[in-house]
């Protein structure tokens, strides 16, 4: 699956929503990339998806979470997404 972490500097749900998605990448077959808030990737992928507040997390294209990540909501979003496969 590919995920994208819409982040914005000295943020630290960033980072943990980073540490997060590291742990999980160990137990499903993920692809982890960053990308600026402010960019216009960033900005089109934030547009499309209702993303508020940094971090947006993006799998697949579809928006799953912003603000305050969490692992458990992540990890029930993942399986979801692993099953309709």
């Amino acid at each position: 699956m590919d995920v994208v972490i819409l982040t914005q500097a000295h943020c630290a749900f960033c980072q943990d929503a980073q540490r997060i998605l590291e742990r999980l990448a160990r137990e499903y077959v993920l692809t982890v990339r960053n990308v600026d808030l402010n960019s216009a990737e960033g900005q089109a992928l934030a547009q499309a998806g209702g993303v508020l507040l940094p971090p947006g997390i993006v799998i697949d294209g579809q928006a799953v979470s912003h603000g305050r990540p969490s692992e458990r909501r992540l990890r029930r979003e993942l399986d979801r997404m692993a099953a309709s496969r």
